[in-house]
């Protein structure tokens, strides 16, 4: 007990007041955490002003300087300096903390910014005769003096933290500091597609080289959402995305969703908007995350630009100090629009898969090592066929595969009643089946027994037989799930698995798998019996399904858990119930199984976010073999 602990000491602490300098600068940090909450802040108060061009300037990350300029209304001289006082500001009289409309309200960002830097604002007002500058260094104000230029506001920063030191060793290096600040504006910029925006990189004197150009975009408020979008995240996005456009008891939701193939391995991607704010809001997040979790993996994100538009009133955005995050009144009515309207517009897409994928698939093809065999063609005034091998491959290649009867069973229970014979090379497939003039088109062939190979009116489609089949069980377990539940099968003879430690949970949840089709029950120390399975899965590897639902179940947690995971416990199970790599299908039944594809919602992907098929234009396959 002789050795002095910090919390008791000899005589009692004072209590005294901190000096408004110490004050700001410990405010400051809250506010100001690095050069791209200040670019934030800053450009927030020129969109606030009524800008319609922004210019932002960085040097060195935006350590060493950030200048933001706009033509906004300005700052009348007699408001300059008190625009740095801590809780001044223009944007609201503090009567009504309710109805916030603007991006700032708390009177702030500049004293915040004053108190760990060196500051210069300089403006004309709308309608004033001349422009006025002041400066604050490190919380100290000095008095306005005349300036030279025309309507708006700049605004100066430069050496950041040089008030704080020890904060310059958190920031990272000059170019991450560059990417953060750029990704701030562009959210920006995506929040107003009306307003230009500029931001350039300076070094020496110069003015920099151009990071981001934007103008402003005209046409409707969707028009110009998605000009915007464009012009920020490339037409690879616009490209690949869905509207999405829905309304529920006075929220609205509008925006465009990336296609579950072009999924992204970071939630970076993700550009989501409440009343204009951009915001990093949970709720909103995890409810992108559950609309799309029927076609992603765990470690694949989606993306998306997605605007929620509300009454004032029923959102809180006064929660954070960056104001980043948001709180809804009525936060599972915003929940559930945001996932059922998504939901929604990936049913609308059927089987339409991302053009990247076809893209990716041209850039791996590689021309033949050597050139054997003269291209065929006419030189020199005659024509010189192909040669013989080649056009023997050709033809094996495209006559239609063989089959067996071994998938009849499966087919015939799924509705897409098989026939048993095998039809022979030459017989033409039935147009009422197999045509080019459907989405998918006609099967050809199937090579390595897992890849069916289909031609349409205008290219090829190359489909992986069992991601297809997975996700088609899936559907299908689904809708008699939400029907009356899983269709059962009883054993002729009761199946023992040994599942060691995951025999309680599966036991504990033996009602919830009850409705998915499978009835078990305990049956010794780390052991289950399995009385049923459901039917559509036929003759399965029991043990090897119950090991896959025992892990579900340990992944998902308690039964809360459970009931919300109820579709990943299903395609655990579809997976046991679908075509597999290396049977060997007819033409029929490839042909069925392509138009069960066109007819069932995210049929583009697997359960486990893969993609089913990859669509290669006729024109892309031409330019392979240099005929364009």
């Amino acid at each position: 007990m002789n050795t002095a602990q910090r919390n008791i000491m000899g005589s009692r602490p004072r209590i005294r007041r901190l000096s408004e300098a110490a004050a700001n600068r410990i405010a400051a940090g809250e506010v100001v955490e690095r050069p791209a909450s200040a670019v934030k802040e800053l450009v927030e108060n020129a969109i606030d002003a009524g800008a319609g061009r922004i210019e932002v300037a960085l040097a060195d990350g935006g350590k060493t300087l950030i200048r933001v300029s706009d033509d906004g209304i300005g700052v009348p001289e007699d408001e300059l300096a008190l625009a740095f006082e801590r809780h001044a500001t223009s944007k609201i009289d503090g009567s009504d903390l309710v109805h916030i409309t603007s991006f700032g309200f708390r009177g702030e960002a500049l004293p915040s910014i004053g108190a760990v830097a060196r500051v210069s604002l300089s403006s004309r007002a709308l309608g004033a005769d001349a422009a006025w500058e002041i400066a604050v260094n490190a919380g100290e104000i000095g008095r306005p003096r005349p300036a030279a230029r025309g309507q708006g506001t700049t605004v100066e920063v430069r050496d950041l933290f040089s008030a704080t030191p020890a904060r310059l060793k958190f920031l990272r290096s000059e170019r991450a500091e560059t990417q953060a600040a750029s990704d701030t504006l562009r959210r920006l910029a995506l929040a107003e597609p009306g307003i230009g925006f500029v931001l350039r990189e300076v070094t020496g004197g110069g003015e920099g080289r151009a990071l981001l150009s934007l103008a402003p975009e005209s046409g409707g408020e969707m028009e110009a959402r998605l000009a915007r979008i464009d012009r920020v995240l490339g037409q690879g996005f616009a490209q690949n995305a869905l509207a999405v456009e829905a309304e529920r008891e006075g929220v609205r939701l509008t925006g465009f969703a990336g296609l579950p193939t072009y999924a992204r391995g970071a939630a970076v991607h993700q550009y989501l908007f409440v009343n204009g704010r951009p915001v990093r809001d949970k709720l909103l997040a995890g409810a992108l995350r559950a609309a799309y979790g029927d076609f992603l993996s765990r470690d694949q994100h989606p993306v998306a630009v997605l605007w929620v538009d509300l009454a004032p009133e029923r959102v809180d955005v006064n929660v954070h100090p960056a104001k980043a995050e948001v709180r809804f009144r009525e936060s599972g009515v915003v929940r559930g629009l945001v996932v059922s309207a998504l939901r929604h517009a990936l049913a609308e897409a059927g089987h339409r898969a991302a053009t990247t994928l076809s893209d990716a698939a041209l850039g791996a093809f590689r021309p033949a090592a050597g050139s054997a065999a003269p291209r065929a063609g006419w030189r020199g005034g005659e024509w010189r066929p192909p040669a013989p091998d080649l056009l023997a491959a050709g033809t094996a290649a495209q006559a239609p595969a063989g089959g067996t009867a071994e998938f009849a069973g499966f087919a015939e229970q799924a509705g897409w009643s098989a026939r048993a014979e095998v039809p022979e090379p030459e017989a033409e497939t039935p147009a009422a089946e197999g045509s080019p003039d459907f989405p998918l088109g006609a099967a050809r062939a199937q090579i390595h027994e897992n890849y069916i190979l289909a031609q349409t009116r205008d290219g090829l489609v190359i489909v992986d037989q069992h991601a297809a089949h997975e996700r088609l069980v899936y559907e299908r377990l689904k809708r008699q799930m939400a029907d009356a539940g899983v269709k059962r099968q009883g054993l002729l003879i009761p199946e023992i698995v040994d599942l060691g430690a995951g025999a309680g949970p599966v036991a504990d949840h033996a009602e919830a798998l009850e409705a998915l089709g499978l009835v078990v029950e305990p049956f010794g120390d780390g052991a289950v019996c399995v009385r049923e399975v459901p039917a559509i899965l036929g003759d399965c590897d029991v043990a090897g399904l119950m090991r896959d639902v025992a892990d579900e179940i340990a992944d998902g947690g308690g039964a809360g858990s459970l009931r919300a995971r109820l579709d990943a416990v299903l395609s655990r199970i579809a997976c046991h119930g679908s075509v597999r790599s290396g049977r060997r299908l007819t033409v029929h039944e490839m042909n069925a199984l392509l138009r069960e594809m066109e007819a069932t919602p995210g049929s583009a992907t697997c359960n486990h976010g893969r993609p089913t098929s990859v669509v290669l234009s006729l024109a892309d396959i031409e330019r392979l073999f240099g005929r364009r």
